[in-house]
């Protein structure tokens, strides 16, 4: 690999999204008759490239440019009729606008999708009624996405999310000598232990989950993609964003990343959650012990992540810790924890 942490960054105009200047996300807008007044705003987002978008009228939009090669064009509108299908069953999800008839757009080599924009803050997750709304909320999504599964779009497994990315971080050479060896047995251990303790290996070489009914889920549910307004405004509460990540999978991956805290305070947090999401749809309680497995598979697939997007140079910035010895020291560590939490007792609630 070209570049590696701790050496300087290839040229911005050697990326991808080098040509994506302000007035070239204007003219994407105006393509689709939507005219900007020349205010942008770039938003948290570094898979993708997304803007909130001030307009003539005195409305904003968001404007999301996808990251050229991740998902082709039909796996971006299966996306897209997701929430479509959510909006439409009245849950609070931010979908994309029909613009022109159609959802997703071209300009200028890039495909990008325009959303209104919604206002809000991080939910308090320490408020257990907060967690109960956002509980009932999630197994309206899962109603929907158990309705129909994906065609196209992937399904969170170990062989993706773990085995590849040990596969490529070392085919890579991208540890650290003094630290390979060390980081090799800790992840192989992990995937083992994943493997024994949570999934099946059919003959395919295909992992799939033990006890656990697949369906399409939001996918990465983490605090940062939901946004709170307060409940005495009209239509106050969760409202979801960025599917981006959306794909098959087990109910609890849409949960887990919600539960913070030692094992007390993610046992008060999932039961506040599972007292919400019971009121609409039953939980299948096993799917409890995959929840360390499936934040060991994040921890694994995170690394090779930011290892992939290194010669973005938005990623050197933001992530300067990323690739060092007390990095991938850090990760053999967590690794090791993530071992000795997946043979604990799952949480109870």
């Amino acid at each position: 690999m070209d570049n590696l942490p701790g050496t300087e960054p290839t040229p911005s105009s050697s990326h991808p999204y080098a040509p994506l200047t302000p007035d070239l996300v204007l003219d994407a807008l105006a393509s689709v008759d939507l005219y900007g007044d020349g205010r942008l705003m770039a938003l948290g987002s570094y898979e993708n490239r997304v803007y909130q978008v001030s307009l003539e009228d005195g409305s904003r939009v968001v404007a999301k440019f996808y990251r050229p090669g991740r998902w082709s064009d039909a796996q971006i509108l299966e996306e897209h009729a997701f929430a479509a299908e959510l909006a439409q069953a009245e849950v609070p999800m931010v979908a994309p606008l029909v613009l022109q008839g159609r959802t997703l757009h071209q300009h200028a080599g890039f495909a990008f999708s325009v959303s209104p924009w919604r206002g809000g803050r991080t939910p308090e997750l320490d408020d257990f009624e907060v967690l109960e709304w956002i509980g009932r909320f999630l197994a309206r999504i899962h109603t929907v996405g158990e309705a129909r599964p994906f065609a196209l779009r992937p399904a969170l497994d170990a062989a993706t999310f773990a085995q590849e990315p040990h596969d490529w971080l070392l085919a890579q050479e991208i540890i650290p000598l003094d630290q390979q060896s060390a980081w090799r047995s800790a992840c192989e251990d992990a995937i083992k232990l994943i493997a024994k303790s949570a999934w099946n290996t059919p003959a395919g070489g295909t992992f799939a989950l033990k006890d656990a009914r697949p369906l399409r889920l939001h996918g990465d549910c983490h605090p940062g993609n939901v946004l709170w307004t307060p409940t005495d405004r009209p239509g106050g509460g969760p409202h979801f964003v960025d599917l981006d990540d959306a794909r098959t999978g087990p109910a609890v991956q849409d949960l887990w990343m919600l539960l913070s805290g030692d094992r007390r305070q993610r046992t008060v947090q999932l039961s506040a959650l599972l007292d919400g999401y019971e009121q609409f749809r039953p939980f299948d309680r096993r799917e409890l012990a995959l929840i360390e497995p499936l934040r060991t598979l994040r921890l694994i697939h995170y690394s090779a992540w930011l290892a992939r997007r290194w010669n973005d140079p938005i990623f050197p910035i933001n992530f300067p810790w990323f690739g060092s010895s007390d990095y991938w020291r850090g990760q053999v560590d967590m690794l090791r924890e993530q071992m000795e939490a997946m043979q604990e007792a799952p949480l109870s609630a």
